[in-house]
């Protein structure tokens, strides 16, 4: 096969092999080209995921918009905010983003019971589609797996303009013995759609990173609720019998086949 040929194939024209790679993955490989250029679907589509994961970004949250009536009662859901008074300001001042306002903890401390278990919120982060895709059927799960360990949860929330480190301060306001953060993640040209869950055993205010762990790319393309939600399970059981959390805590495969 000549070189301009091979340039010009179709997915159709796509060895076997190849073709299931490309199944595996969301990544663009083989699209091909058009002289120096990607042919125009290639461009159309590029185009349209930037547009999908700008919009990702802009978009605010609220209970009304991104859950329906029933998800919202169905686990009492209410929503608070950080210092970032809006999106610009969340965007700029990350800081803002990592602690709450006034008002909000004041109402996190009259709603949610202190010292349960596992204490669930729910962040915008950088995706609210991610949010509005990811978190009904994980929450569902979650709840349905620490039932049956007979673990406390704590009343869910949803906080605005959230960044990862406002589980600090989750852990010094309600004292969970293990705190989970599903949260949008930056968004991609792969997809929009991808949700994270940091965790963390009595987190405080001196935690960092380091002191957390993380699952991410929970999306129909990456790790699916039922997986995700086990793996959160998991790691939260074994945060409590360790009563650590972080880069010492490991996941252990033989829990999740």
């Amino acid at each position: 096969m000549s070189a301009d040929a091979r340039d010009s194939i179709v997915p159709s024209d796509l060895p076997e092999l190849v073709r299931k790679i490309r199944e595996r993955t969301p990544a663009r490989l083989l699209n091909g080209r058009v002289g120096a250029a990607y042919r125009t679907q290639t461009q159309i589509e590029l185009r349209e995921a930037h547009a999908a994961a700008r919009d990702a970004v802009r978009a605010e949250m609220s209970l009304a918009t991104v859950f329906d009536a029933a998800f919202t009662k169905r686990w009492e859901l209410f929503e608070v905010h950080t210092m970032a008074v809006s999106k610009e300001d969340f965007l700029l001042r990350p800081d803002l983003g990592r602690h709450f306002s006034d008002s909000s903890r004041a109402t996190i401390q009259e709603s949610c019971p202190p010292g349960c278990d596992l204490q669930i919120a729910i962040g915008d982060g950088l995706s609210v589609p991610a949010v509005a895709a990811q978190v009904p059927s994980l929450m569902q799960i979650l709840g349905e797996g620490a039932r049956a360990r007979g673990w406390k949860t704590g009343r869910t929330f949803a906080i605005r303009h959230c960044r990862v480190g406002i589980l600090n301060e989750i852990g010094e306001l309600l004292g969970p013995r293990v705190a989970v953060l599903l949260i949008g993640e930056r968004p991609g040209l792969a997809t929009a759609e991808s949700l994270s869950a940091y965790m963390a055993y009595r987190p405080r205010k001196l935690h960092t990173d380091a002191n957390r762990n993380l699952i991410s790319n929970i999306h129909a393309r990456g790790i699916h609720s039922a997986d995700a939600a086990s793996r959160v399970l998991s790691l939260a059981a074994r945060m409590m019998k360790a009563g650590a959390s972080g880069y010492t805590i490991k996941e252990d495969r033989r829990e999740l086949s």
